[in-house]
């Protein structure tokens, strides 16, 4: 199920075969195997989530799409334009919003703008993105002034801001409290739905990708690769205790070689 938007401006993703390999920080002439022969496809509009064990390339694989890093083998291609380096039309949030300080709820959403040379054109916009996230009463605000749950949707509409055809988000909610991470998931889910960007969405959180995705991820311990891809087709909005829904957690955490600890 993908965002229910009658225009979608995401674009597919496609990871083929990618291998990626770093030095070891204590050999100089041995290396570590993050990612082994990794592929992936992800359809314009689709929400993907991917979860795995910690050190299992999650994050590695993000920066790979994002252009920040290359693979060692294997090629990475949104829509028909291969992955060569970093552009704005992959978008990336962290765990952390990493807000400029000294700047203003206004000129932190703006800042990817100014960065492009397209303020003056685009300003129009900053009100409209501001509205979206219900950051509007609060652009003169410092990030100091915010709560987490703020500071996290002014990072949202600065990467959104862009119109990124891929939207990539490394933990967005992981140091959120339970409270305020559920709500940032529904405020995820209904900028999805506005937009239709597709989203690949790293979590460690089985419920959070339930809830949330189109199609699930699971990927080995290090050297990362996909043990298995599981279709979500609950309805939205999804029931966290519904019998569905805790069926399929339960199968999740038994990939994850976890079920003992369910029994």
């Amino acid at each position: 199920m993908t965002a229910p938007t009658a225009t979608v401006e995401g674009s597919s993703l496609r990871v083929c075969g990618v291998s990626k390999q770093f030095a070891s920080p204590t050999d100089p002439t041995a290396c570590t195997q993050a990612l082994d022969n990794v592929s992936l496809e992800v359809t314009a509009g689709e929400l993907v989530s991917i979860v795995g064990p910690s050190g299992c390339g999650k994050s590695t694989l993000l920066r790979l799409i994002a252009g920040l890093d290359k693979p060692g083998l294997g090629e990475l291609w949104v829509g028909e334009e291969p992955i060569v380096g970093p552009s704005a039309e992959r978008g990336l949030v962290f765990q952390d919003p990493n807000l400029f300080p000294w700047l203003t709820v206004r000129r932190n959403i703006e800042s990817g703008l100014v960065a492009r040379g397209v303020l003056r054109d685009k300003r129009h916009e900053v009100d409209e993105y501001m509205r979206l996230v219900g950051l509007d009463a609060f652009a003169g605000a410092f990030p100091h002034h915010l709560s987490g749950g703020m500071a996290q949707r002014a990072a949202l509409a600065r990467a959104l801001i862009n119109h990124p055809k891929v939207l990539l988000l490394d933990e967005p909610l992981g140091a959120l409290d339970a409270f305020t991470r559920m709500r940032m998931q529904d405020e995820v889910l209904r900028l999805w739905e506005s937009r239709g960007t597709t989203m690949v969405f790293i979590t460690h959180d089985i419920d959070e990708a339930i809830y949330m995705s189109d199609r699930i991820v699971i990927m080995t311990p290090r050297p990362g690769r996909i043990e298995r891809i599981i279709d979500v087709t609950l309805d939205r909005p999804r029931e966290r205790s519904s019998r569905e829904f805790l069926q399929l957690r339960g199968d999740i955490l038994e990939y994850l070689h976890f079920g003992h600890a369910v029994r």
